[in-house]
């Protein structure tokens, strides 16, 4: 509700929540607020007029997608994950056209309708022309030295954090240098465990993401949808730590397929204490693994998801 205005576009809220499985109290107001959204979504319909709905997926797109099916509006979903959501699956029988990012959904939606897109990755990303030795200037660390990036979100994430702040004297030991972006809730922390550290570059946000994926030699990362997509398209080597509570575990669903194609180390989120910063250092010593996880993530790299969705969508309106 804030992002999409300060891009330039409009955008208009529904009162909707999802269901929460951690307290079946708290939904006793779900129906009222599911009943009232279809009431806000024929009131936007009427204004809007749409040829097309298109969803990404979650609770909020259910109520828009269900009504434009109800009224023949051709409707269009993108499923960014390898595990698809209950939303997507249960509007993806009647789903015009179904975007994926990966092959074998056909499990979740129905095979004829299927096109593989991949994700849509950031332009500044995808068309980056940073060069490691700049990225690596641009957070004040030396460019012979390896570098390690760790991202876990906006957030950031505690297992991760927890993870690098207990082994933070490792990669010194080492000869590693860390770009460490710890969220919010960890930053004091963070800054605390980095202190005096030269070869840490610790903050709460990276703004300029190009920069730290052209600096980093080995990433350690969530493995939501978004994140890999990057990562593919930046051909590096990672070690993945999935966030166990993500619906239906997609994260580790996501992680898992990459793995499968030796694409990926996957780190549990309750083994991450005493198995990620061992399992970087490692990595981060081993050339030939590194070139191996780089080849093979590179494959499945694609850079114009966005022209490649747009481009159908408008095919099958005209």
């Amino acid at each position: 509700m804030e992002k999409v205005p300060m891009a330039g576009y409009k955008i208009e809220g529904l009162d909707i929540a999802g269901f929460n499985r951690s307290s079946l109290i708290k939904n006793i107001g779900l129906p009222y607020k599911l009943v009232k959204s279809f009431f806000q979504v024929r009131s936007i319909f009427r204004l809007f007029k749409p040829t097309a709905v298109i969803g990404v997926g979650g609770y909020s797109s259910f109520p828009v997608l269900r009504l434009a099916q109800a009224k023949g509006i051709k409707t269009f979903i993108h499923e960014s994950n390898s595990f698809a959501g209950k939303a997507n699956k249960m509007l993806g029988r009647k789903a015009t056209k179904i975007f994926v990012a990966t092959d074998g959904m056909e499990k979740f939606f129905p095979a004829g309708n299927l096109v593989i897109s991949g994700n849509p990755v950031r332009e500044s990303i995808s068309h980056s022309s940073v060069s490691r030795e700049d990225a690596v200037r641009f957070f004040e660390l030396e460019p012979h030295k390896k570098t390690i990036l760790a991202i876990g979100g906006s957030l950031g994430a505690k297992s991760i954090n927890e993870s690098i702040a207990a082994g933070i004297a490792e990669f010194e030991n080492s000869g590693l240098q860390l770009i460490w972006q710890t969220g919010k809730p960890f930053a004091g922390k963070g800054k605390e465990a980095a202190a005096g550290r030269t070869n840490i570059w610790v903050d709460d946000f990276i703004t300029q993401m190009e920069y730290a994926y052209a600096a980093a030699d080995v990433v350690i990362s969530r493995s939501g949808a978004m994140s890999i997509a990057e990562l593919c398209v930046m051909k590096k080597p990672a070690v993945f730590v999935p966030f166990p509570f993500a619906a239906e575990d997609h994260q580790t669903a996501n992680a898992q397929k990459l793995v499968d194609k030796d694409a990926g180390l996957l780190i549990s989120d309750k083994e991450a204490l005493t198995k990620l910063v061992p399992t970087v250092i490692s990595l981060a010593k081993d050339e030939q693994r590194q070139e191996t996880l780089k080849e093979n993530i590179s494959k499945l790299a694609i850079t114009n998801a966005d022209e490649v969705i747009a481009a159908e969508i408008l095919k099958t309106i005209a």
